[in-house]
């Protein structure tokens, strides 16, 4: 079993009493990055029984830079498992490893950056069945916290995380089945959500190996905080530094760099390239919050390569 660290248990990774909050949600996130195919994605889903939907994203990214996409908002009345829209969550053992499988028949785009206008993006693009079928292993510990209810949290009261390995098949179109190993991230949160509730974040997340991963979160740009995952403890980062380059005229990251301080005094310095990206939002009261999700290889100061993903959240301006 994996160290836990926080006021979690092994328990917590399966879903939790529906509560009463309209807006009720508990998700559950995977991305997965294969370094020798140059492939990867990650698949999402939060039940919000209280609504009477879950929202489902899938993507999956290919070397040319083209991708598998799909958004769905599938008609669920419980909060008992994530199965829905094609896509299965299955808790082998808690804390330790989980399956994803995911069958359906997303958009194929050679151009993601088509999502700018996703109406136009779902009627002009084909769709071709794929099959997702991967198992995450934990390489580090388990960790977040359990947040109290009615403490005012509109985006992640109670969260966790792990890094992972992985392993398992990829079914892209109508190509054979190829075998994927790699690493990841996965992330779980429970209680009330609004995307709408947090001003902006940019949520880094990668891994150089069963050894070796990190993540940082700011809010914006500028100062923020993260950790190194490194066996099996969690080392923390005093600061982390962010600067952004985006696509000219766009709010579409294409490379950072963070400068970390860690609590040594100890200096280090991650640089991203972003090799696929996708602009979504979510949509409520007429508001479109931006998610601009980013496959992203990342080199630590010591030259030591990884992959993993950089999500940049903003409200819109004005």
């Amino acid at each position: 079993m994996a160290k836990i660290i926080g006021n979690i248990r092994a328990e917590d990774d399966y879903t939790h009493e529906l509560g009463p909050e309209p807006n009720f949600n508990e998700s559950v996130y995977f991305n997965f990055f294969d370094r020798q195919q140059n492939r990867g994605g990650f698949v999402r889903i939060g039940n919000r029984a209280n609504e009477g939907y879950a929202e489902v994203t899938v993507i999956v990214w290919n070397p040319d830079g083209s991708a598998y996409f799909n958004y769905a908002k599938p008609d669920i009345s419980d909060n008992k498992s994530w199965n829905a829209g094609g896509l299965l969550i299955d808790v082998q053992e808690p804390g330790e490893r989980i399956r994803t499988l995911y069958t359906g028949q997303p958009l194929f785009m050679a151009r993601p950056m088509d999502m700018q206008d996703p109406g136009k993006a779902f009627k002009s693009n084909p769709r071709k069945p794929i099959t997702i079928d991967l198992v995450h292993s934990a390489v580090g510990p388990l960790y977040g916290h359990v947040g109290k209810v009615d403490d005012g949290n509109e985006f992640a009261r109670s969260h966790t995380e792990q890094h992972m390995s992985i392993t398992g098949n990829l079914t892209l179109g109508d190509e054979d089945p190829v075998s994927f190993s790699g690493w990841g991230m996965r992330d779980h949160s429970w209680g009330p959500r609004f995307w709408q509730a947090t001003p902006s974040y940019r949520w880094i997340t990668g891994n150089f190996g069963d050894d070796l991963g990190m993540v940082i979160t700011t809010n914006g740009e500028g100062v923020g905080r993260g950790l190194f995952q490194q066996g099996s403890e969690l080392v923390a980062m005093k600061s982390a530094r962010l600067s952004t380059e985006y696509l000219p005229d766009s709010r579409y990251h294409s490379r950072l760099t963070a400068d970390i301080e860690m609590q040594d005094g100890t200096q280090r310095q991650l640089k991203g390239r972003v090799m696929g990206y996708i602009p979504l939002r979510n949509r409520r009261s007429g508001e479109n919050t931006h998610v601009g999700e980013g496959m992203t290889e990342y080199t630590l100061d010591d030259g030591r390569v990884g992959y993993g993903l950089s999500e940049y959240l903003d409200q819109p301006k004005g």
